[in-house]
């Protein structure tokens, strides 16, 4: 797995949120975020010499770089802090409690909470298999597994500097996708076509969630002290979901601008055009190309503007989680492999009809 992770407990804001813990301490030299920044900043200084001499090759590069930097710096900051006031404000046992559930309803807050989870498409593997280790259905892992990575504050941030107003297109479509699969899962586990969760889940009781909220909101101490604490607190989140997430966009910058300075735009209509062999194509680079949600976000628009299909980089998106092996394999190990073999099947089709629909429309 590209983001090693679990989901952490218990901390001083508030009983503990469910995100995705600080990656495994590591020396300095040796961080992710640290070894893309420096190679980057080779590439820079390359760039710098070549130009000197005359050799002007990667001009192109850091121009398209430079664009992208100017389109997500704000939103994605705020997506960052926006991720750090979620897990510091909102307790994990808001979210296992609910999807232990075993009832529709619970495909429905499995999406919604999904919204809660701050972590790249990786990242929620981690914490998928976590709620399903504490009792969580089968179905509702699935749904929360497939929303999380396009449906949480942060990446709709993210999507929104990118894409514009379109991006919601791309939010609305994964929690469709999340709750119609979610939903057939739930017919196949009635149906004992599916792994049951084994594990002893959380007693399908009333739990008095608004009751705790507003318990909670009388006990807040708003004392500078405190309000300081919880600043630092955010801030520390924030930060640890930039080294987990970070490394991944600029990773996809990084060859969204590569592939706009050095692939045509020729071969871009002729092989991933707006038909459905384009779109079959786009599908499969998609499945073969491993980067986390957050780095294919660069990589979509830059297919939405060398075609102008938007279906093509909404199925480049949607089926990057839905096809990825790791996710698939992780599954398999830890669900079962009638689970995991079914995600693709039932989710790919849904994603290139939507793709095929939305092409001929846009």
């Amino acid at each position: 797995m590209s983001c090693g992770c679990g989901v952490q407990h218990g901390h001083e804001g508030g009983g503990g949120s469910c995100h995705v813990s600080a990656p495994s301490p590591r020396r300095w030299c040796r961080e992710r975020l640290f070894v893309v920044a420096l190679g980057l900043f080779g590439l820079y200084i390359a760039h710098i010499v070549l130009d000197y001499f005359g050799v002007s090759v990667l001009g192109g590069l850091f121009s398209a770089l430079y664009e992208y930097a100017g389109m997500i710096w704000l939103p994605m900051t705020i997506g960052l802090l926006v991720g750090g006031l979620i897990d510091r404000f909102v307790p994990s046992e808001y979210i296992w409690r609910v999807l232990a559930q075993h009832r529709r309803r619970s495909i429905f807050y499995s999406v919604g909470l999904g919204f809660l989870a701050s972590a790249c498409s990786h990242g929620i593997l981690a914490i998928s298999m976590e709620l399903y280790r504490k009792g969580a259905s089968t179905p509702a892992v699935i749904s929360f597994l497939l929303a999380s990575p396009w449906a949480n504050m942060p990446i709709t941030i993210l999507l929104l500097g990118f894409f514009g107003v379109k991006a919601l297109i791309f939010i609305f479509t994964a929690i469709l996708i999340a709750i119609v699969t979610g939903l057939l899962y739930q017919v196949l586990d009635r149906a004992g076509l599916v792994e049951r969760n084994t594990h002893s889940a959380v007693p399908e009781n009333n739990f008095p969630l608004l009751d705790d909220i507003k318990s909670r909101w009388r006990a807040y101490d708003f004392r500078a002290r405190r309000l300081v604490s919880d600043l630092i607190g955010i801030l520390r989140s924030s930060w640890e979901l930039a080294r987990m997430i970070l490394w991944w966009i600029v990773i996809g910058m990084l060859i969204a601008a590569a592939i706009s300075a050095y692939i045509p735009t020729e071969i871009f209509m002729n092989h991933m055009g707006p038909t459905l062999s384009g779109l079959l194509a786009t599908l499969i680079f998609a499945t073969i190309i491993e980067i986390c949600s957050e780095g294919t976000s660069p990589v979509a628009l830059e297919i939405y503007r060398q075609t102008g299909a938007f279906g093509n980089a909404l199925v480049f998106l949607m089926a990057g989680v839905a096809t990825d092996y790791t996710e698939i394999g992780l599954i398999w190990s830890n669900i079962g492999k009638r689970a995991a073999l079914l995600l693709p099947v039932i989710t790919v089709p849904q994603i290139v009809i939507i793709g095929y629909f939305l092409n001929m429309i846009l």
